[in-house]
């Protein structure tokens, strides 16, 4: 090889590469074909010597750890062979010298060898490598032993595998070993392993297909992205797209976005997340929504330009290239696209399993709508040009509903209905086109069947004639240089004529509808700067490679060299900046491939002259190609076995190209009589697309910002020149493809390129499936293994000497640390390594090559293993030495303990044998002295027993003789009397009846003598004496008698019943004595009745036998009868018991569960209220956003409509009062506020922009209402929320009583109010009758008394009311639970008493009164029998009701759980709800009623208060001076009302202004936060409005509320962004919100206030609405105030909480790539956890300082951490270099102590420890063991406040940081994937940290009496005096 004698200049005779040094010529200055990529080199500054070619080549390669670059070609060299193998091939270009790294190839290393199935596999090394070895002996992971065979020539070693630590690296640059197989597996495992599709190469964002949706694209990572550096977070198309936005702000730069991949690979998607990521961050700079329009490209796009292929169903088959405008604020304004290379073709044939475009289809699933009827279209399976792939339908995709899309699409983009329609109407037309058939005539000729139905529709859709049209088809008109003819066509140029016709007008319907795209995008102002998507097809190579292949690999190649070049530009850039030595070498570049495309008498321009040859043809043109360019272009070859084919090699790979169909694609012939047929349309659209077609046809041509369009399309106009248009037949698509490439080319020059490549990870469509070979094949064509080999090359490890000393301090001794940590680094990389070509010193960083991080990782690993053996060596030494001399010490406790016992036990032994003596002697001498005392002891009992039993024997002989004597006594005795008695008793028996028989002879002879009167007379004589005879008589007989009746009652006490039976006879006979002494003719009377007696005896004693019978029966039935009663009673009670406790049992489950519900209720309830809450903040957020705006705008357009005359100039002062009366003034209308506005000059309504002036007034008003509606909306909720609380605090168990104790309360106090009301009315008529002022004076002592009176009645009254509800309320619920009484007559006392009744009458009433008992007894059986009856009903009826309740329960339920989740929830909250209504209706309205009432007494009381008032200054009044003078002079007085002051101030009107002025607009919150206390003009301007409320001047107090609210609002605009400030005015306006309550006069507010406070009550307005409007601006400060600390603390959360090592030493640092993260060591200037507490400390004194509540202390600092904790988490989950073990420790401990500082400041109950728990328990995740079932279950059981995608995204991210940590197995993440799939969470992924709880104000009164408050002279409010 020849040497360039001009050092560093180039030399024209070197057709190859050229050596250029760096001393003499700068990259920028060199052409494109003297720098052909170039790669530094560690090489040191000095002068390169002239090198032959192979000798510079042999070093480069000994340098290198991975050479990707292809073996140089010199000129008259052979290129490598075809047929080498496609292993050898990659082997060769990326394989490793073995020079460089031959050391690291020891036994146990891992390489990379290739294999024909995987690509690459791994094995391990099981002997150390010697130079000189021809084999390797290694071992496969599945076990099997190889041996590898080196190759003889190169002796190349495979590749080192990196260090597992360095596995799954978000930047392949960070690998250690830079080459094919360690960037595969990188990929492969983040693919497949963590389910990462992203990964950074150098600047190039590789993208995998997951073919899956992925939760990775909300707006919450937008959020999370947005103004992040690009290495801070993991890779992302989000991450490239901010760099790109960024780049465009701070370098003021344009930047292109080049998105590229083969088919499938999701180009399109990436591009469109691009496109949506840049419009939601810039958002747009105007009404129109041009983000929107934007994004609604996409679907029209698509549809139009996408089509199914075998490898993809939506893939691009054009190429685009979108510019997104920005204005200079870097707001969207507009936007442009530029497409070129349409797939015409695609319209008229597609392949197999392929389709057309979708707007077909689309168009043919919704044929059944009826404005598409006159479109006569049908199934996709009758057209030609949609069935021809046989596959119509895409699995998952509705074209109706995507029809649907796109014409909302079409809509947004300012497309008309008419406008789509005509587009449809095209479109089907193409459709019937395709079915139009020809019948041939002959070989050269052809016609179209007559009335031909697909030709006819297509006519009448075209509004074209049909015989003109199917002449046409047949017939095509040729022009010579005299005459025209017309000439018929076969059937294949017709067939060929018509599909060149449709492609036609398809592609001029598509550059229609973008140029009409491209109009709805245009940007309507300057355009400052644009950042452009491409959009392009990657490397294409198929089985049949055609015109389309051939233009895109073209494309590809262009692309790919601007993709070196920038490459090479980022390297020098980096090594300049650091100011390291650097060397130009020259490698592989892919210029001469571009030469022989497109250079003179390249491919395309021999196509190019073939087509203009009148019979060219594709096999003239291949010959072309072989003569100009076989054996003469290396890169040109042509196939063994076809003529009709050529091969180039591309940069990724050779592709052999079929000749065939080139020209005719080429030309792209199109019969101009066709068109002209067309341009006649009647159809005004169809003319439209092929008039002025030059223009039509590129729609991006003369865009408004110069830019030449990017593709034009050849067209002959209708009426052109024979010069024109030939000079149009010169520009072929090949032409133009070239040109629109150049243009894209300069247009990505001229801007900063991002590079995304889409892989395509399978050819089946299968998510998370990765194929190694299709894999590789993308990466060697897309230009990533192109970076790693340039990265390889030079210095791909960079470090800074802060990483690389935190990192490898191990490897330092402590005399090697300095203080300058460069110099320190510098001196240990000379110690460690010692070539120092291996490492380079920049300014920053420290520059290695590759493999040199693996050798220090390898240092760094054996050190600490060392480490690790030693401290495990001593620790075991120390343990089994402390074991041995544990061991030893009780070897000795156990011998003394064995001796001693030894002793003890002989000790022991001799004890017992003494002891053993001993106890035989004394047993022995007991044994004997038992037996002795048994034997005395027997002979003693037996002499007992036997003198015993003789003395008894005697004792029993007497005493059975006493007793026979005695026997006998009384026998003798018994005999005697008896006798005795029997003899008696004869004789008075004879002597009876001998008496009797004289009786009755002498009464026979009375009654002969009395039936004679005579007799009687004469008897009648002397009847004195015989009356005195008959006296002494009768004397005799009564002594006889009585000594008959001691007879008698003798022999009564011996036979009692024959006495008794004879008592009765002896009475009778007494008695019939005296009636025969009174008349002895009643003697036979009286024996009569006597014998009846007798008779009635023997009767009466038969029934009293058959009674007792009876009575006995009836007993022993009574008492079965109550036993049966007893048992059924019992039964009875024992069933009421069960079911009582039944249904206590179910009333009890009842009311848990209805206690349940109401607690799940009222946590919804107050979930609802938070969340209407939270919208009617956020409404309140957007009406004052809203706002802003309007008064931008108005300041804005009165700026634009100030026109300055002389002489006159307006000033509207009233503009803030009457802006405030609009916004929240209730009394003051739109149409009130429109005169205030409109009271400009004419002159400057004329400027105004009127239509939006209206549209926002308008969009004000409906604010106002919907925050009115929201506000009542609320306040309903707040109300049913406070109900449903007390009504679940003071719910009874039962309904009834309830309700009875509502209504005995209502009553109660309507009673109560009657007293109230007669005792005002006689208090008002005493005092009215009462004049004297001594009385009623406020001091004296009738008025106090009356106070106290009256205070006292009440307090007695309210006393005596709940004890009389109370007494009432459980006699209610005790008439309710009626408690049935027994009544049972006592059985026992009934029979005693039947048992003592024996006489007859006794006996008779005995039966009567039994009798009534019985039935008293049944008719109480019967009562209580109806009773139990009754209860069983109500039992039976309130559990058949419990049931029904029950049953409806469950079928609520049932149709609940059928539901989906969202509306189970709604309804059953909405049955709930309804039913709590429906049941606090009549309480809510008796209580509105009471309220009103007491509102309406307290109003009364307040009317008669003041009236008292009124007549005390009356009376003062009325007294005359004398009077005064009478009274004693009180000198205390005097002085006291001099400073008694209202607590009011007064102001004049017009220094309302100045009042506003000083206390707000021009108040330093520092000062008066410092010097004065806490609210003072909250405190100052509330006794302004107390003294305009005592003036009763509502415009006064109206104007000073208004001022107040918009000066307020001023100065939160002015300065929103100071922390004090915003928290100044926030605690100022809750104080003032808070005075505004306490002194509104309502009783809820005034119970805290003291008697003198009460006095300061408002009295004459009720400014409730004005409250509203604070509150709704203390929530607008608060919203403000949190944005602020966010953006204040928002810098500090990452670095703070994550980045900084708050506990050194523990987290280490791993190597990375090129896209350098933020380091985490702390450097100055960076934040640390200090940081953030200090920024804390500083909240929370300055709004302790302003007198903040600390309720809302507690709801800010809530709101702070809430932020730390979401930001924090966030960054967690996107960066994958903070997952690591040590990362959680430093998490947990800065917890840990911003948990301390919620300690310290008694804010632990604030609920901000609450919102760190998702961030504690991702660090605790981090921490915990990560391999079993348990560690799952626990994991799963632990982390209750993350979801689902969270824990499973820390797991995918978690990352060893050394070798001593395991990586998590995706086994294990699995199965916590199958343990959660049963929660239902939320599937975001990241926390919305731009979220704010809903804030609330608690009142909060102050104890500051108002009259005491002084105004300091510093504030300048002179003009306003205290009253």
């Amino acid at each position: 090889m020849r040497q360039c004698n001009n050092e560093g200049i180039h030399c024209p005779n070197m057709a190859c590469h050229t050596l250029l040094s760096a001393d003499s010529m700068g990259y920028s200055e060199l052409s494109l074909k003297q720098m052909t990529s170039v790669v530094l080199l560690r090489k040191p500054q000095r002068e390169i010597p002239k090198l032959p070619y192979e000798l510079v080549y042999s070093n480069m390669r000994e340098m290198e750890v991975c050479s990707m670059e292809i073996e140089p070609v010199l000129p008259g060299e052979e290129t490598p062979a075809a047929s080498e193998s496609a292993e050898n091939f990659c082997y060769r270009r990326y394989g490793m010298g073995i020079e460089v790294l031959d050391y690291m190839y020891v036994k146990y290393a891992r390489v990379w060898i290739p294999d024909p199935e995987e690509v690459w596999k791994s094995a391990e090394l099981l002997k150390d490598y010697k130079p000189g070895d021809k084999v390797l002996q290694l071992r496969l992971e599945d076990g099997k032993d190889l041996e590898y065979s080196l190759d003889p020539k190169t002796k190349e070693l495979p590749p080192l595998r990196n260090p597992d630590i360095l596995v799954g690296e978000n930047d392949l640059t960070a690998l250690s070993y830079l080459h094919e197989p360690a960037v595969l597996h990188n990929l492969k495992v983040r693919f497949i392993d963590s389910k990462l599709i992203y990964t950074y190469c150098g600047i190039v964002l590789v993208a995998i297909n997951p073919y899956e949706q992925l939760p990775i694209y909300g707006e919450d990572i937008i959020n999370a992205y947005s103004g992040q550096n690009m290495g801070d977070m993991d890779p992302h198309i989000f991450a490239v797209a901010e760099e790109a936005y960024k780049q465009m702000a701070r370098d003021e730069r344009n930047q292109s976005i080049i998105v590229s991949g083969e088919s499938g690979a999701g180009k399109t998607v990436s591009a469109k997340y691009a496109m949506r990521y840049f419009a939601t961050v810039s958002g747009s700079a105007s009404e129109a929504n041009v983000e929107e329009k934007v994004l609604a490209s996409n679907p029209i796009m698509e549809s139009i330009g996408n089509a199914k292929t075998t490898r993809n169903d939506n893939s691009s088959r054009f190429g685009k290239y979108i510019e997104i405008g920005f204005d200079k604020r870097y707001r969207i304004i507009g936007a442009n696209m530029r497409t070129y290379l349409l797939e015409k073709s695609r319209v008229v044939f597609q392949a197999e399993e392929e389709r057309n475009y979708h707007i077909f289809y689309q168009l043919c699933a919704s044929a059944a709508l009826p404005e598409f009827k006159t479109l006569r279209l049908g199934n996709a399976n009758y057209f030609h040009y949609t069935k021809q792939g046989g596959s119509p339908v895409i699995d998952g995709v509705d074209d109706a509903k995507e029809m649907v899309n796109t014409r909302q699409a079409c809509t947004l983009l300012g497309i008309s209905d008419s406008y789509q329609m005509g587009i449809f109407r095209i479109l089907a037309g193409i459709l019937h086109l395709g079915n139009v058939e020809f019948a041939s005539r002959d070989s050269d000729s052809c016609t179209v069947p007559p009335k031909h139905e697909p030709l006819t529709i297509f006519c009448d859709l075209m509004g074209v004639e049909y015989e003109e049209m199917s002449h046409w088809l047949c017939h095509r008109k040729l022009a010579t240089a005299t005459e025209t003819y017309i000439k018929p066509i076969s059937k294949l140029h017709a067939i060929n004529a018509r599909d060149a016709l449709a492609k036609h007008i398809y592609a001029n319907l598509f550059n229609w509808i973008v140029d009409h795209v491209n109009k709805a995008l245009h940007a309507t102002v300057k355009q400052h700067s644009f950042i452009g998507v491409l959009d392009i097809y990657g490397f294409e190579t198929f089985e049949i490679n055609s015109f389309e292949q051939f233009c895109i690999n073209y494309a590809n190649e262009k692309l790919q060299q601007q993709f070196n070049m920038h490459v090479f530009k980022l390297e020098q850039e980096e090594y300049m900046k650091e100011q390291i030595p650097w060397t130009l070498i020259d490698f592989y570049d892919n210029q001469p491939c571009i030469n022989l495309i497109e250079a003179k008498m390249g491919v395309l321009d021999l196509l190019d002259e073939e087509c203009k040859m009148p019979k060219g043809s594709d096999d003239s043109w291949a010959q072309k190609l072989y003569n100009t360019h076989l054996n003469k272009c290396a890169l040109f070859e042509k196939p063994r076995m076809s003529n009709k084919a050529f091969i180039i090699k591309h940069f990724a790979d050779k592709v052999e190209y079929q000749c065939e169909g080139f020209l005719e694609k080429n030309k792209d012939t199109v019969y101009e009589e066709q068109i002209r047929v067309l341009k006649s349309s009647k159809f005004k659209l169809l003319p439209e697309l092929f008039q002025d077609e030059e223009k039509v046809l590129s729609p991006t041509s003369a865009t408004p910002s110069g830019r030449v369009p990017l593709s034009r399309m050849p067209v002959k106009p209708a009426k052109a020149r024979p010069g024109q248009a030939s000079k149009e037949h010169k520009k072929t698509v090949g032409h133009q493809f070239r040109n629109s490439l150049h243009l894209l080319m300069e247009t990505l020059n001229a801007t900063t390129p991002h590079y995304v490549r889409c892989i395509k990870p399978n050819d089946f469509k299968f998510p998370f499936t990765f194929d190694e070979k299709r894999a590789v094949q993308q990466l060697r064509a897309c230009g990533v293994l192109e970076t790693i080999r340039i990265s390889a090359a030079g210095f791909p490890s960079r470090w800074t000497y802060q990483e690389f000393f935190s990192r490898y301090r191990v490897l330092m001794k402590q005399r090697d640390v300095l203080g300058d940590r460069k110099q320190t680094c510098k001196n240990v990389l000379e110690k460690l390594i010692q070539d120092k070509d291996k490492y380079q010193f920049g300014k920053t960083k420290i520059f290695f090559r590759a493999g040199q991080v693996a050798y220090l990782e390898k240092i760094r690993a054996d050190k600490l293993r060392a480490a690790c053996i030693r401290i495990q060596k001593t620790i075991r030494g120390w343990l089994m030495r402390k074991k041995y001399m544990r061991m030893r010490k009780a070897a000795i406790t156990i011998q003394r303990h064995v001796r001693g016992y030894q002793a003890r036990c002989y000790a022991k032994f001799l004890r017992r044998t003494r002891a053993a003596i001993t106890i035989q002697k004394f047993q022995r001498m007991y044994v004997v002295r038992k037996r002795y005392q048994c034997m005395r002891d027997a002979t003693i009992a037996l002499q007992a027993l036997l003198r015993g039993y003789m003395v008894r024997n005697k004792y029993q002989m007497m005493l059975r003789e006493h007793k026979s004597v005695v026997i006998q006594k009384h026998v003798r005795g018994w005999l005697a009397r008896r006798r005795y008695r029997r003899t008696l008793r004869a004789v008075v028996y004879l002597q009876c009846c001998y008496r009797r028989m004289m009786a009755k002879r002498e009464l026979k002879k009375l009654k002969i003598e009395a039936r004679s009167v005579e007799r009687y007379k004469k008897l009648h004589i002397g009847l004195e004496n015989k009356i005195m005879q008959l006296q002494r008589k009768i004397d005799e007989q009564n002594k006889e008698y009585k000594s008959l009746l001691e007879k008698m009652n003798n022999l009564e006490i011996t036979y009692s019943t024959e006495t008794e039976k004879l008592r009765n006879d002896v009475e009778r006979l007494r008695m019939s004595e005296e009636e025969a002494k009174n008349a002895t003719n009643r003697v036979l009377s009286l024996q009569e009745e006597i014998a009846k007696l007798r008779k009635e005896l023997h009767q009466t004693q038969s029934e009293k036998k058959s009674i007792e019978e009876w009575a006995d029966k009836y007993k022993h039935e009574t008492e079965q009868l109550v036993s049966e009663l007893k048992e059924q009673n019992s039964l009875l009670k024992t069933e009421k018991e069960d079911l009582n406790r039944r249904i206590h049992d179910q009333a009890r489950e009842i009311t848990e569960s209805m206690e349940k519900k109401l607690v799940e209720e009222m946590k919804q309830l107050e979930l609802d209220l938070n969340d209407e809450r939270l919208r009617y903040q956020n409404l309140l957020n957007e009406f004052s956003r809203l706002e802003e705006r309007y008064d931008d705008l108005k300041d804005e357009m009165n700026l634009m409509v100030s026109i300055p005359k002389p002489g006159h100039k307006r000033t509207d002062s009233t503009h803030s009062s009457n802006e405030s009366e609009y916004t929240f003034s209730s009394e003051i209308t739109e149409a009130e506020d429109l005169p205030l506005r409109m009271e400009e000059p004419s002159e400057k309504k004329a400027a105004l922009d009127m239509s939006l002036f209206l549209k926002l007034q308008k969009r004000v008003s409906e604010l106002e209402q919907e925050k009115q509606s929201l506000q009542d909306e609320l306040d309903r909720k707040e109300e049913q929320a406070l109900r449903a609380k007390a009504k679940e605090e003071e719910r009874p168990p039962i309904r009834g009583a309830e309700l009875e104790y509502e209504s005995l309360k209502r009553q109660e106090l309507e009673s109560e109010n009657k007293k109230l009301k007669n005792e005002l009315n006689e208090l008002q008529k005493a005092l009215t009758e009462t004049r004297a002022p001594e009385v009623t004076a406020p001091g004296a002592p009738a008025y106090r008394v009356l106070l106290d009176q009256l205070t006292s009645v009440s307090e007695e009254l309210e006393v005596r009311k709940e004890e009389v509800l109370i007494l009432r309320s459980q006699l209610v619920s005790q008439k309710e639970a009626i408690q049935p009484k027994h009544t049972m007559t006592d059985a026992t006392i009934l029979l005693e008493d039947v048992q003592k009744m024996k006489d007859k009458g006794e006996i008779a009433q005995a039966y009567i009164g039994l009798k009534e008992t019985n039935r008293l007894l049944e008719s109480q059986l019967q009562s209580q029998k109806k009773s139990h009856e009754n209860e069983l009903e109500s039992l039976r009826g309130e559990i058949q009701s419990l049931k029904e309740e029950n049953n409806r329960q469950q079928q609520l339920l049932a149709q609940n759980l059928q539901l989906p989740p969202e509306a189970r929830i709604e309804a059953s909250l909405q049955h709930e709800i309804t039913r709590l209504t429906n049941e606090n209706l009549d309480l809510m309205e008796q209580l509105e009623k009471q309220d009103k009432t007491v509102r309406k007494l307290k109003k009364q009381l307040k009317v008669f208060a003041k009236k008292i008032g009124e007549l005390e200054v009356g009376q003062m009044e009325n007294i005359s001076p004398g009077q005064i003078i009478d009274e004693p002079i009180r000198p205390v007085n005097i002085p006291r009302k001099e400073k008694d002051f209202q607590g009011m101030l007064e102001y004049k009107k017009e220094d309302e202004q100045k009042l506003v002025k000083n206390l707000i607009l021009e108040l330093k919150p520092r000062g008066v936060a410092v010097n004065l206390i806490p609210g003072l003009p909250a405190y100052i301007l509330f006794m302004c409005v107390r003294h305009a409320d005592y003036l009763n001047d509502d415009q006064k107090v109206r104007s000073l509320l208004t001022s107040t609210i918009n000066g307020i609002k001023k100065v939160l605009k002015k300065r929103g962004d100071d922390f004090e400030t915003v928290s100044f005015w926030l605690s100022n306006t809750c104080r003032f919100l808070h005075c505004l309550k306490q002194y509104s006069g309502e009783e809820g507010f005034m119970k805290h206030n003291t008697p003198r406070q009460n006095e300061h009550c408002l009295t004459n307005f009720d400014l409730a609405e004005y409250r509203q409007v604070l509150s709704d601006l203390a929530i607008q400060i608060y919203q403000q105030l949190v944005r602020v600390l966010e953006n204040i603390l928002q810098p500090m959360i990452v670095s703070g909480m994550l980045e900084h090592e708050t506990i050194q030493g523990v987290s280490g640092v791993k190597p990375t790539g090129l896209r350098k993260r933020t380091s985490s060591i702390a450097d100055e200037g960076t934040y640390t956890l200090d940081s953030i507490i200090r920024q804390l400390n500083s909240f929370h004194s300055v709004m302790c300082q302003h007198g903040m509540d600390p309720e809302l202390i507690k709801q800010v600092v809530k709101q702070m951490f809430y932020i730390i904790g979401a930001v924090t988490l966030n960054n967690l989950l996107l960066r994958k270099d903070m997952c690591s073990w040590s990362k959680g420790m430093q998490i947990r401990y800065n917890v840990s102590q911003l948990e301390e500082w919620l300690r310290d400041k008694n804010l632990m109950n604030s609920g901000a420890k609450e919102t760190l728990e998702p961030l504690i328990q991702a660090a605790q995740l981090l921490q915990v063991k990560k391999k079993t079932d348990e560690d799952a279950e626990a994991i799963c059981s632990m982390c209750n406040a993350l979801t689902t995608a969270q824990i499973v995204k820390v797991l995918n991210l978690y990352t060893p940081v050394n070798e001593f940590e395991e990586r998590v197995l995706v086994s294990f993440i699995r199965t916590i994937q199958v343990r959660l799939r049963d929660r239902k969470d939320s599937p975001q992924l990241l926390m919305d940290a731009k979220h704010i709880f809903p804030v609330t104000f608690p009142f909060n009164p102050s104890s500051l009496a108002l009259e005491t408050i002084q105004i300091p002279a510093s504030l300048g409010l002179g003009f306003i005096s205290r009253v």
